[in-house]
């Protein structure tokens, strides 16, 4: 699908949504805290966000519908994938000196005369010749200059390239995936902050599928799988449409700070109300919770987005909830994330699933009215997948294995939270606070006077 394509689609349904709500460009920037010209690239398919989050408030303000809410974020997420593979594409572009094959010497002599700066008397001697004994030939200053010249200027270019080589050497070692086989594959791209952490391993063929290790995890994401492979990740060197077979076909992008609504989200810090700051927006989220340190409280509101990686469908099996530790309840303050008196709208997602993590063996299931696994997905037909995680009794470290299979290949990914599980703590008798709108401080929840 060209960038053309895919922008136009999502701006489409982004302008639909705006003119069927009545509101104008100005109160729904001014509401999703955005400028006006900002909100107007967006729907007339100039930009397209790199988060989704503000979208999907854009469309809950305008009281999209549940298959709407799934079908723009299929239209971001195709919208967004093109916009970056042009960008690699961009950035591999080779130079015009690199494409005509001249190296740095050829292309100083044959294409441009050469431009000679006025310098001071030189200090000291130039060497011209290689040093055979005592008898060395130097270029004094009075010497005719043009031989030393032309070797100045094919050291200094010859310097030039041995610079550019090395520069490009301690980049790729630099760059996430760069120089290794546990990279990102994809650089990191589609990892905003807060995302998970995608690692799989692949089996060849159906009947070798690797089956889910009964043994218990370690907390460390480190020892919990010491052999895996980048999600999604193709051959060094390999283009998308050809690598993709040798790769694993699938990719998933996971948001571990997504909300449901304000309502519902709340986040346990080990700090006395004085210390913290207002709550934030929901793209806001994941660096309040790491400048805060912040647990997710009571439950975990995660959305998972899984997309093939080549034209051929994958059959996504199904996810399975792994526990990696349970401890007692955090004994830290809980912050509610909704301002009192402001009411929370949140759609019905139509893949939706729930897991108690208090039950010995946490277990996924469908929402009522949503169908289970298994599902289909393929690079231009991506899933999106709501999970509710909820907690009371325990304070608990837990990740997802993703199962998926294609053709006579299978496989498994685990999704975590960038290389640590996720972790929701639960809440009973914690003391509560609440931000009032327009207040300077957290106050004890349930206090605030309302008009």
């Amino acid at each position: 699908m060209s960038e053309q394509t895919a922008s136009a689609d999502f701006a489409a349904l982004l302008r639909e949504l705006k003119d069927r709500s009545g509101l104008s460009y100005g109160v729904l920037a001014k509401r999703l805290h955005m400028s006006t010209s900002t909100l107007h690239r967006y729907c007339n398919g100039d930009a397209v966000p790199a988060d989704y989050a503000p979208v999907e408030r854009l469309a809950r303000l305008c009281k999209a519908r549940p298959e709407e809410l799934v079908e723009l974020h299929r239209r971001w997420v195709l919208a967004d994938a093109v916009r970056g593979r042009k960008g690699a594409a961009v950035a591999g572009t080779p130079s015009a000196g690199e494409s005509a094959g001249a190296g740095p010497e050829e292309a100083a002599t044959d294409d441009a005369p050469p431009v000679e700066a006025p310098s001071p008397d030189p200090v000291g001697p130039t060497i011209t010749s290689p040093v055979e004994g005592d008898g060395a030939t130097e270029t004094r200053g009075d010497a005719d200059p043009a031989p030393a010249r032309r070797r100045t200027r094919t050291a200094v270019l010859a310097g030039i390239a041995v610079a550019a080589v090395a520069a490009g050497v301690a980049l790729a070692v630099g760059l996430p995936g760069g120089g290794g086989s546990g990279g990102d594959g994809d650089g990191g791209r589609h990892r905003p902050v807060g995302a998970a952490g995608v690692t799989g391993q692949e089996s060849a063929s159906a009947s070798s599928s690797p089956s889910s290790s009964g043994a218990s995890p370690s907390s460390s994401a480190e020892e919990k799988s010491p052999a895996r492979t980048p999600a999604g990740s193709a051959p060094a060197g390999a283009p998308d449409r050809e690598g993709w077979k040798s790769g694993v076909p699938v990719t998933v992008q996971a948001d571990p700070y997504a909300w449901e609504s304000p309502c519902s989200q709340r986040y346990l810090v080990d700090k006395p109300a004085s210390g913290m700051k207002p709550p934030p927006l929901e793209e806001g989220a994941a660096a309040w919770v790491a400048a805060h340190g912040a647990v997710s409280s009571g439950q975990q509101y995660l959305r998972l987005t899984v997309q093939g990686t080549g034209p051929e469908t994958v059959v996504v099996d199904g996810l399975t909830v792994r526990v990696a530790g349970k401890r007692a309840p955090l004994a830290w303050n809980d912050y509610a994330m909704a301002y009192p008196g402001v009411g929370c709208g949140g759609g019905v997602q139509t893949r939706a699933f729930a897991v108690s993590l208090d039950s010995a063996r946490p277990s996924l299931a469908p929402e009522p009215g949503n169908d289970d696994f298994p599902f289909k997905v393929s690079e231009s037909d991506p899933e999106v997948y709501y999970i509710t995680a909820s907690v009371s009794a325990y304070d608990v470290d837990w990740y997802l294995e993703l199962k998926w299979s294609s053709g006579d290949r299978s496989g498994t990914l685990t999704v975590d939270d960038e290389g640590r599980p996720f972790r929701t703590s639960g809440n009973k008798g914690r003391p509560a606070y609440e931000f009032p709108i327009g207040g300077d401080g957290w106050v004890p929840e349930g206090t605030t006077q309302l008009d």
